[in-house]
C-alpha cells in the first residue's frame, strides 16, 4: 500500500483544523453538546477558543514577516 503524499496530508490536516475551529467558534452556539470532551470544552469557553483558531494565521504572519526582514537584512 502506497502512503499518501505530504501535500495530501497537509490538506487533510488543514481541512480537519478548519472544521474543528469552525465548530468551536461558529456552530457550537447553535448546536447541542457533542459528547466529545475536547469539543465541548472549546464550545463552552468564551475566550481561549479564539486563541486556538487564530494562532495559525498569526504564526504564519510571524514566519513571513521574519523571512521578509531577513531578506532585507541580507540584501542591504
Amino acid at each position: 500500500m502506497e502512503l499518501p503524499d505530504k501535500g495530501h496530508i497537509i490538506i487533510l490536516f488543514t481541512s480537519l483544523f478548519f472544521v474543528v475551529a469552525s465548530y468551536a467558534v461558529l456552530f457550537s452556539a447553535f448546536l447541542p453538546p457533542t459528547g466529545v470532551y475536547v469539543l465541548d470544552i472549546l464550545a463552552q469557553d468564551t475566550h481561549y477558543k479564539y486563541f486556538a483558531l487564530f494562532i495559525i494565521p498569526t504564526g504564519a504572519y510571524f514566519v513571513i514577516a521574519n523571512w521578509v526582514g531577513w531578506q532585507y537584512y541580507q540584501n542591504s
